[in-house]
């Protein structure tokens, strides 16, 4: 092994724009209970479901509609 590596020429990563960004976020309870079963049933992990559904939101700009009765 060396004592010194030289990466002055490396190239950089050109996914790195597509990294995710780790969060916290409080959901409720039955809102994921709701991604886990799904997630489980396409066989995805429940995050990356979250991810996708809330990206499909992002891209498609979908507004939240709500009114107070």
């Amino acid at each position: 092994m060396l004592d010194h590596y030289d990466f002055s020429e490396s190239v950089k990563n050109p996914h790195a724009k597509k990294l995710k960004k780790q969060v916290t976020i409080r959901l409720d309870e039955d809102t994921v209970a709701y991604f886990k079963n799904l997630a489980e049933k396409k066989d995805l992990p429940y995050q990356s479901l979250i991810n996708l559904y809330l990206r499909d939101c992002a891209q498609s700009h979908k507004d939240l509609n709500i009114e107070w009765e």
